[in-house]
């Protein structure tokens, strides 16, 4: 037997990964000098407006996307979509800043958020695998496509300050 996801459930995760992104560039952004934060602060906003994108796609999803794909009455399965939303990219049991070395410099920040983001892209193409056709398996390229303007984004920044 396979797990199957409809696209509501993955827009959920998706949403909670950005709002655990998003925390991450705050935290990070305090670890570096102040006149430094701004790119990272633009990025924690960011996150959030992605995170609004996510819900207002969710929200137009019609239909057997927003259906059960089985029988939960416990809802275990709404626990393990936050549990593994919160473990996925940006752990949000882990302080955000954990994989940061105390005295990050801003590209340390960067490489460490290029990876996450990597990692996000990972994620949302194997949950595409989760959510059949007819489920909305199409809106997750949606996320996928957000993602790898994150990684552009940071790969352009570190770019320029290897300048």
């Amino acid at each position: 037997m396979s797990i199957q996801f409809n696209a509501d459930e993955i827009f959920e995760i998706a949403e909670r990964i950005e709002a655990n992104g998003a925390a991450f560039y705050r935290a990070a952004a305090r670890k570096i000098p102040e006149a430094s934060r701004g790119f990272l602060l633009d990025l924690a906003v960011w996150e959030e407006q992605h995170q609004q994108k996510f819900a207002a796609m969710r929200t137009r999803l019609a239909g057997e996307s927003t259906e059960p794909t089985v029988w939960d009455p416990d809802c275990e399965a709404a626990q393990y979509l936050q549990a593994l939303a919160d473990g996925a990219v940006f752990p949000a049991d882990e302080a955000p800043v954990t994989a940061l070395p105390a005295d990050s410099s801003v590209e340390d920040i960067l490489r460490v958020a290029l990876e996450r983001e990597k990692a996000s892209i990972a994620f949302y193409v194997g949950m595409q695998y989760l959510v059949p056709p007819a489920l909305g398996k199409a809106e997750i390229d949606g996320i996928v496509l957000e993602e790898m303007s994150h990684v552009t984004l940071l790969t352009r920044k570190l770019v320029a300050l290897k300048r």
